[in-house]
């Protein structure tokens, strides 16, 4: 199989091209920025690229945002993503698509060489190969969307200004409705989040995380 590996690390991608070698795989091409593997794959498309989230030149998304590229084209490209994190956002982008040859691992299991380069052959094959800590995280947050989907429109809208750090007096002032009713809103949101009374002190706290949580 020829395989393309996007990682910045200089002792990671040496690491990754000697066991993928070693397994018999040709290394196509062994970049260190997202920039250059999406050059690449245009310039010598490969079998399989296996993409580091993390990536010049802000070392943020980088790396997993250009493996959506490449997975969101008409002819998509096998792609294993490693990380040291769930990237929740993307993660549960590329997930929702076609999951044919397509794998998310997190880089503790390229300490397991076997299950490695099992996962290596099952995604460049067109097989899938998702850590399950990668579903977990998926799973949670696709939870909390839920929860926040059965929130009306004001109480979104108020719940946002709460997320902004506002009281419920100037909740008001900037709905144009009275406080009371603005605490009409946030019971009926505390309602619908499930956070119950025993929460009374910390409810406020709860429901703006879970808003931003869904958010991320």
């Amino acid at each position: 199989m020829r395989i393309l590996i996007a990682e910045d690390s200089v002792l990671l991608r040496a690491g990754l091209e000697r066991l993928l070698a070693d397994a018999g795989h040709e290394i196509a091409a062994s970049v260190a920025s997202a920039e250059d593997l999406l050059r690449a794959v245009d310039a010598d498309r490969p079998d399989l690229a296996i993409v580091d989230v993390r990536m010049p030149p802000t070392f943020t998304d980088e790396g997993i945002r250009a493996a959506v590229l490449l997975r969101s084209s008409a002819d998509p490209l096998p792609v294993l993503v490693l990380s040291q994190y769930v990237e929740e956002r993307y993660a549960a982008e590329l997930i929702a698509g076609d999951s044919a040859g397509l794998g998310y691992l997190l880089k503790d299991r390229v300490a397991d060489i076997e299950e490695f380069l099992v996962a290596v052959e099952t995604v460049g094959t067109g097989g899938t190969a998702l850590d399950p800590e990668v579903v977990a995280q998926i799973v949670i947050r696709s939870q909390r969307s839920r929860e926040l989907d059965a929130l009306t429109a004001r109480e979104r809208e108020a719940l946002q200004l709460m997320a902004e750090g506002r009281s419920n007096n100037a909740i008001a002032a900037r709905m144009h409705v009275t406080e009371g009713a603005v605490e009409k809103l946030i019971s009926s949101i505390f309602a619908k989040l499930g956070l119950p009374s025993a929460e009374s002190g910390n409810r406020r706290v709860l429901a703006v995380l879970k808003y931003l949580g869904a958010r991320t």
